[in-house]
């Protein structure tokens, strides 16, 4: 049973407004923000992936589900800040130079955080060398890289070979996605994984935490 049926809908039916005013009145009622995303952010998100899976629910429905639990993150995550308390698990995501797509990066982004991760988004059009930064300061054990476009994809080897150098390759894994990637190109730009879907990068990146 979620830790608050009403919070656990409004996530489920995209209805961001209602998901603000739920947590803010869970808040209220001295319910701890960790409580509320493990007990029914989580299971709701997990709830809206397997919904996508079996083609109930469609990327409309994934945008406002992301929206509605954005909502709700907005009260709880300064919360975990002033509380000096941390997400598991750190996300760094962008879409790559030369490159301004971004309404599935931040599809990912949002199922990611419903899922319990910490994300960091650095946008769209984002260099090598600010996921090289970002990685430097932000140490996050997952980085996220979207490309829609051919003539992008090569920048995510471009930005790969950047973090090589800069010697952080080996503590970060490295997963890309897009509509024209393959699990193939992520083999040859050595890549650790590759995803054709939200749910499935999510899905994937549980599965390098489990093995590593």
């Amino acid at each position: 049973m979620a830790q608050s049926p009403e919070l656990y809908d409004a996530i489920l039916n995209g209805n961001a407004k209602k998901a603000h005013a739920v947590t803010q009145a869970a808040i209220d009622a001295g319910v701890l923000p960790m409580d509320l995303i493990s007990e029914t952010m989580v299971p709701a998100m997990d709830e809206v992936g397997r919904l996508f899976e079996a083609e109930e629910y469609f990327v409309p429905e994934l945008l406002l589900a992301g929206r509605a639990m954005k909502g709700a993150m907005e009260i709880l995550r300064p919360l975990l800040v002033a509380a000096g308390q941390k997400l598991a698990v750190r996300v760094i995501i962008g879409t790559v130079k030369g490159d301004l797509h971004d309404i599935g990066k931040n599809i990912v982004a949002s199922m990611l955080e419903g899922s319990g991760f910490e994300v960091i988004d650095l946008g769209a059009d984002v260099s090598p060398e600010s996921f090289v930064a970002a990685v430097k300061e932000r140490e996050p054990h997952i980085v996220c890289m979207s490309a829609l476009l051919t003539v992008t994809m090569p920048a995510m080897k471009t930005t790969i070979d950047a973090l090589t150098n800069a010697g952080v390759r080996t503590k970060v894994k490295v997963l890309i996605g897009g509509a024209p990637v393959t699990s193939q190109y992520a083999k040859e730009i050595g890549a650790d994984g590759y995803s054709e879907n939200a749910s499935g990068a999510v899905s994937l990146v549980k599965n390098l935490l489990a093995v590593a």
